[in-house]
């Protein structure tokens, strides 16, 4: 067994245990602790194989900004998570019909003539090869719809959560930008005379 491979089956494990973690354990810190894990060493795998811009986007992307957000989200609004696990056995039936669904699509993808055969970038490259490059030029052009459509998905998807968060709610306070500017200090300021005291 070669360094590769022992390195590839190494960085599988620690991926598998660390996944595994990530629904199994009852700290939600600890939970996305090991989802970070878990980033890194599938970066390390896409290393393995020269897609090296794969590996730095889900390092800088997924690790540095969405995990981030997801541990301060987390620790700033201390879940309870008692009351979460309370129906666990009444929807593990369904949880288990869905992995199931998943485990078969993947195995059905995965076995396909197209991963059967010899993949491309397994073959030595020249020192100027750019992975990027013919990355965006299939991106691009083979799967040009197909990115305008998931684009046009995600634009639907921050509009529509935006006008979630913006909608109006009773007794929520919130402050108007146009008013602060348009104050005058009339509208501030109150001068009151009084008349000066005396010592006896």
């Amino acid at each position: 067994m070669g360094f590769e491979k022992f390195l590839f089956y190494l960085f599988a494990l620690i991926l598998l245990i660390s996944a595994v973690r990530v629904i199994t354990v009852r700290n939600p810190v600890h939970a996305a602790l090991f989802l970070v894990l878990a980033f890194f060493t599938s970066a390390a795998l896409w290393l393995l194989i020269e897609a090296e811009f794969l590996a730095i986007v889900l390092v800088l992307v997924y690790v540095g900004a969405v995990m981030v957000l997801f541990l301060f989200v987390i620790m700033m609004l201390d879940i309870n998570v008692a009351p979460l696990r309370e129906g666990f056995i009444r929807y593990l039936p369904v949880g288990v019909a869905v992995a199931l669904m998943i485990v078969i699509e993947m195995g059905l993808v995965v076995g396909s003539s197209y991963f059967r055969a010899a993949p491309y970038n397994l073959i030595p490259h020249a020192a100027d090869y750019s992975n990027t490059q013919e990355l965006g030029s299939v991106l691009y052009t083979f799967y040009v719809y197909l990115f305008e459509i998931s684009a046009v998905i995600l634009l639907v998807a921050i509009i529509a959560a935006i006008s979630l968060t913006m909608r109006r709610r009773e007794g929520t306070k919130y402050q108007n930008p146009a008013r602060q500017v348009r104050v005058s200090r009339d509208d501030r300021v109150r001068l009151v005379r009084m008349a000066p005291e005396k010592r006896k």
